[in-house]
Formats: structure tokens, C-alpha cells, sequence
């Protein structure tokens, strides 16, 4: 235990000397790459302020190629004592994880920055992260291959202590990925909170990554905090940029590099269920969002809130549709968000009273319909802050509330 523990001491002090590296790097590179984007057509327009200034699109992917250069330097570090000393036999197995973790982080990075580029379709993104995990699956299927899961205490006389769900696991690992890479995204929009929501998501898995490393599964922890101190450190330097108001936008790259990132190592890590509850307020945004999502009602391109240009402040975007057009599950989830003051609607207005209005379904556009007209920063650190508090629910689930559901 000594042994490793003043191993583990000196790697994890190499990989934040390393992290501070990687934030200087992409702190002092994102500026030089400002006319690049603009000259090749990556810019954006701000929607929710006055001016229309191009802002270069796409930042993320300088910050998650910083990230794979320096844990490709980073590579030889934990297994130098294996490299050194021939009579130490060298742990291939988790030397390929390593291998195959950055591999599936690549392929999703390049991936995104190919849908930043060529304006992929809703069907491709949600093909994207399956591909991108397939090498992880595969490495977890060979070195692993464990599908069982425990249940919990009150349904153990109805299924007993475990259940093996053997195909169905690694289904559940790749709807995980799909569900990491694509929940920051339908959660944004506003300037610093994608790489904000993400960092707060971050933190979290390495304060929960510290407190396991005392635990039967410290390495799977050490390997993650491998992964996540960097990625801390080059989505810092993205955030200095990013925040409002906005000198870059991240594109689509960086949700993807992100919720990839989260999902390797949740997957190898042996976490997954707690992930998901780092992730409550983007599951809720996604429930919420599934009516517009899956077509049940009109879903336009940017559901982001409606600027106020006199008073510099955001409100609710609305949808306004023919009653006609929408269908008779369209209208029963309307009738029910509307009882349950879920959503703001208006029915039989417009030309002839033939329309209905909505707000777009996000959980940006609910929250700026409790508290009103907001400034973009406030807002941004309302929803932050909501983020936090649900990081400290999720750690209350998985610690005092887990010890009623399972034997921990």
C-alpha cells in the first residue's frame, strides 16, 4: 500500500505540473487562432446580444487538442516503473484501456469538429458517440467482460442480490455515451455555459474520484483523475474565452469532447451510475425537451431564449404554430405542461385564433419563466449555481441515501 500510494503521489503531482502546462497552452493559443476560424468560414453570430459581430466558432477543438498532446506526453508516466524494470511485468491490459480512452476521445473530438464543419443531421449526431465508443466497448468486453449489476435492497425478493444483463449492458454503456455527448449540447446557448456546466460536472467526478481512492477500486479512480485534471485544466483556459461576454464559441466539438471524456471514464472507471447523477439538471432538460426533440410538437433549430434589445435582457422563446398542425399527442402534452405549470400556452390566438403558442421547451426558457426577464450573465450563473446544488444532491444520493439501497 505504501508503495503505491507514493507512486500514485508523484503521477497524479506529473499530471497537474502537466495541467497547468495544458491551461497555459491553450490560455495563450486560443487568440492566435481567432483569424484562422474567421478566414475559414468558422464564426458564429451572437444571437442574444445588440451587435452582430463574428465570433470564431469551434474553439474546442484547440482546447481538446491540447488535451490529447499532452496526455499523449503524459502516456509513459504511470507505467514508468514497468518501462525501467525489466523483472516488473508490464500491465498490458491497462495500458490498452489508456490507449483505447484517448483513441475513443479522438475519433469523437474529430468527429465533432466534422459536424461543426459540415452541419450534420440530428440522426448522424446521435450515431457519432456509437462509434466513437465502440474500441472502449470492445476493451471493456475483453479485459472485464463484467455484465452483472446489484440489485437494490427492495427488489432483491423479486430478483434476487444480482442480475446479469449481459447484452443489454453494453447497450446501456453506449446509450450512456450517446446520452453524455448530446445532453450538454441541447442544454446551451449561452455565453460561458456549456464548458461552465461542464467544468462544474468535472469538478465533481474528481472530488467523488479523491474521496474513492481509499476504496477496493483506487485504481480505476487514479486512471479517471488521469483523464479528468487535464481536461479541468484546458476547459478553464476555454471558459476565460468563453464567458460573457463570449471572444469564442465552442461549437458542437467541445460537447462532444466533453461528454466522451465523461463517458470513458465512467465506462473504465466502474462508475456509470454515479456519472448520471452528476448529470441531473441536463436529464431533466432532456425529459423536459423529449416532446420537441422526438417531433410531438414543433421543434425549431435554436431554441435559445429571445433577447430584449432596449432593456439588454433574455426571456422565453416561443413557438407559434397552426392548432392544426399539431397532433393529438402534441396536444395532450401541451393540456398537461399547461396544468402543471410546466409551460407557458396559448391557445387559439393569432390570425383567425387558428394558432397556438409555447415556449420552447428547455430548461432555460422554464427558469426564465419563473424569475422573469434576466441579464445573460445573471441567468448563466443561476443556472450554474443549480448545477452545483445538484452536484451536492448527487453526492447525498450516492453516500447517506446508497446505504439504504445497497450494502455499502
Amino acid at each position: 500500500m505504501t508503495y503505491f500510494w507514493e507512486d500514485a503521489t508523484m503521477i497524479l503531482l506529473v499530471n497537474g505540473i502537466m495541467s497547468v502546462a495544458a491551461f497555459l497552452l491553450t490560455w495563450s493559443i486560443i487568440p492566435k487562432f481567432r483569424q484562422m476560424f474567421l478566414k475559414a468560414g468558422f464564426f458564429g453570430l451572437d444571437l442574444n446580444k445588440k451587435g452582430h459581430e463574428k465570433i470564431p466558432e469551434s474553439a474546442g477543438v484547440i482546447a481538446g487538442a491540447v488535451f490529447l498532446c499532452v496526455m499523449f506526453f503524459f502516456i509513459p508516466v504511470p507505467f514508468h516503473r514497468h518501462l525501467s524494470d525489466n523483472g516488473n511485468p508490464f500491465p498490458h491490459n491497462v495500458f490498452v484501456e489508456f490507449i483505447t480512452a484517448l483513441l475513443s476521445i479522438c475519433c469523437m473530438l474529430f468527429l465533432g469538429f466534422a459536424d461543426d464543419a459540415l452541419d450534420l443531421r440530428w440522426r448522424h449526431k446521435l450515431m457519432l458517440p456509437t462509434l466513437a465508443t465502440l474500441p472502449l466497448l470492445m476493451v471493456y468486453y475483453t479485459n472485464f467482460s463484467s455484465t452483472v449489476i446489484i440489485v437494490p435492497k427492495p427488489l432483491r425478493a423479486f430478483f434476487g442480490h444480482d442480475v446479469d444483463l449481459q447484452f443489454l449492458y453494453y447497450l446501456y454503456m453506449g446509450m450512456l455515451a450517446v446520452f453524455c455527448t448530446n445532453a450538454i449540447n441541447i442544454l446551451a446557448g449561452l455565453n460561458g455555459y456549456e464548458v461552465g456546466q461542464s467544468l462544474v460536472i468535472g469538478f465533481s467526478i474528481i472530488i467523488f474520484n479523491f474521496i474513492e481512492l481509499s476504496g477496493d477500486c483506487r485504481d480505476q479512480h487514479l486512471f479517471s483523475l488521469y483523464i479528468m485534471i487535464p481536461y479541468i485544466a484546458v476547459s478553464l483556459a476555454l471558459l476565460y474565452y468563453n464567458w460573457y461576454p463570449s471572444e469564442v464559441f465552442l461549437g458542437d466539438t467541445f460537447c462532444y469532447f466533453s461528454g466522451m471524456t465523461f463517458a470513458v471514464v465512467a465506462i473504465l472507471g466502474h462508475f456509470s451510475k454515479t456519472m448520471i447523477l452528476f448529470f441531473i439538471p441536463q436529464t431533466v432538460n432532456f425529459v423536459y425537451s423529449v416532446p420537441q426533440l422526438f417531433h410531438l410538437l414543433p421543434c425549431p433549430r435554436h431554441r435559445m431564449p429571445r433577447l430584449m434589445a432596449d432593456e439588454d435582457k433574455l426571456m422565453m422563446s416561443m413557438v407559434k404554430v397552426k392548432s392544426k398542425s399539431i397532433g393529438i399527442l402534441g396536444r395532450l402534452v401541451l393540456k398537461i405542461f399547461s396544468i402543471l405549470h410546466l409551460a407557458t400556452v396559448t391557445e387559439n390566438c393569432g390570425e383567425d385564433d387558428a394558432y397556438t403558442e409555447f415556449n420552447n421547451l428547455t430548461l432555460i426558457n422554464y427558469l426564465l419563466g419563473l424569475i422573469g426577464p434576466t441579464h445573460e450573465k445573471t441567468l448563466v450563473v443561476y443556472l450554474l449555481c443549480c448545477q452545483v446544488l445538484c452536484s451536492f444532491v448527487a453526492f447525498f444520493i450516492r453516500y447517506p441515501l446508497a446505504n439504504k439501497f445497497y450494502d455499502v
